[in-house]
Parts: structure tokens; C-alpha cells; sequence
């Protein structure tokens, strides 16, 4: 399987942590932002990465879309489960992956690019970096309101992640496709000074999640943390 991705993407780290998760063997191919389009475009008729490329007889040329990747995964090789087989638990599951892809991860996007353009400039501070990171924020219209309101999300985000703090799990009793969204799409905060000092216990979870889907952790994040 191929997975194009953006390397620092975390929409793509979730797609990353699921094929870890199913020990699926794959490659990863690297776009660059701009030209991804001409690639992306007639393969899915979109231009948002990852796209999955299952390379297999009798299966999609390309899948776009995280939840849709995860859907396939989950056909495709049923064990170990991101989901579940009660329908309940499920749902839930469904659900709360939907609110951390459409909400959360957005809020997480904000948030950092923000913290990027200001405090963190000096994590890199080389031309092509802050282009980029200004090219991000005019693109999806970040500014410090914009990132007030994304910050308040985050907080109800830590409020029900508070099951991460004894062991738990969002849904269920073990891992699922809720638990790997949320490691991988607030894992920017890692690099935000700020949340690490704040939610200690969300970074420990995000280690935990990352070892054991065998993914690379994220930047902030070190093995004896």
C-alpha cells in the first residue's frame, strides 16, 4: 500500500497510526503542498491528503479521506478491531472520531499555526518555514481570534480526554479508531510549551498510542518523556 501524505500533517498521522494499528506493511509518498493537486485531483476528485493507495486486485485505486481510509482498514483486516462489534459502542466510537476529524483537529490546526507565527517562530525560524506557515494561516483565515475560539474548544476536548488520565479508553474497553484520532490530531500541541506543562497526561497517552502502533512520535514528544 502507498499512503500520500504531508509529512507534518496530522490528518496523515492518523492515517499512519491506523495502518500501524492493523500491521499493515506500507510506503509513504511525500507531496509538496501546491502541486499535490495535480496528483490528488484525478485520482479522488479532491485535493486534501491522505490519500491511501491500496495497490491490491479487486480493491479501490484510491481512497481520500481519514474515516474513509479507516473504513477500508477495517474490511480489509478485521483484526485487532478499530471499531466495535456492539453497535452502541460503535456509534460512539464513530462519533466522537467524526468530532475530533471535523472540530478538534481543525481547533488543533489554529491553535498551533498561531503559536508557529508568534512564540514558537524559534522552532524554525528559516524563510521557507514561516512561508509556509503564513501561506497555512491566510489559507484557512488564522489570527489571534480565531485561535482564541479554537483554544476554547480544545478545553472541552481535555475535558472528555479526562478518561485518558487513570488508563482509560474514549470508548470501550480497549484501543479504537476514537483513541487513534485523538493521539494523532493533538499531537501538534506537543510543541506548545503551554499544554505540555497543563496536560501531562494527554502527551503520556499520545506516547503510549504512538509506541503501540509502532509510529514515529510526533515532534515535542521523546521516548523517556
Amino acid at each position: 500500500m502507498l499512503l500520500l501524505q504531508f509529512s507534518t500533517s496530522h490528518y496523515c498521522r492518523k492515517a499512519r497510526l491506523a495502518l500501524g494499528y492493523k500491521g499493515i506493511s506500507y510506503e509513504v509518498e511525500n507531496l509538496t503542498p501546491g502541486l499535490h493537486v495535480l496528483k490528488l485531483k484525478p485520482l479522488t476528485g479532491l485535493t486534501t491528503v491522505p490519500v491511501l493507495i491500496p495497490q491490491l486486485d479487486n480493491q479501490p485505486p484510491a481512497i481520500a479521506d481519514t474515516s474513509q481510509i479507516f473504513a477500508f482498514l477495517e474490511a480489509y483486516c478485521p483484526s485487532p478491531p478499530l471499531y466495535f462489534d456492539d453497535p452502541r459502542l460503535k456509534t460512539q466510537a464513530l462519533m466522537i472520531e467524526d468530532w475530533l476529524d471535523e472540530s478538534i483537529g481543525t481547533a488543533t490546526r489554529f491553535v498551533y499555526y498561531q503559536f508557529r507565527a508568534g512564540a514558537g517562530k524559534a522552532i524554525d525560524p528559516s524563510w521557507s518555514s514561516q512561508l509556509v506557515i503564513q501561506v497555512v494561516r491566510r489559507q484557512y483565515g488564522i489570527d489571534e481570534a480565531s485561535a482564541d475560539l479554537a483554544a476554547q474548544r480544545l478545553k472541552i476536548a481535555f475535558e472528555v480526554l479526562e478518561v485518558w488520565r487513570s488508563g482509560g479508553y474514549l470508548v470501550g474497553s480497549r484501543q479504537s479508531a476514537a483513541d487513534l484520532a485523538a493521539a494523532a490530531l493533538l499531537s501538534p500541541l506537543a510543541l506548545i510549551p503551554d499544554y505540555r506543562e497543563k496536560y501531562p497526561w494527554i502527551f503520556e497517552k499520545i506516547i503510549e498510542i504512538h509506541q503501540s502502533c509502532g509510529e514515529a512520535l510526533p515532534p515535542g514528544l521523546s521516548p523517556q518523556r
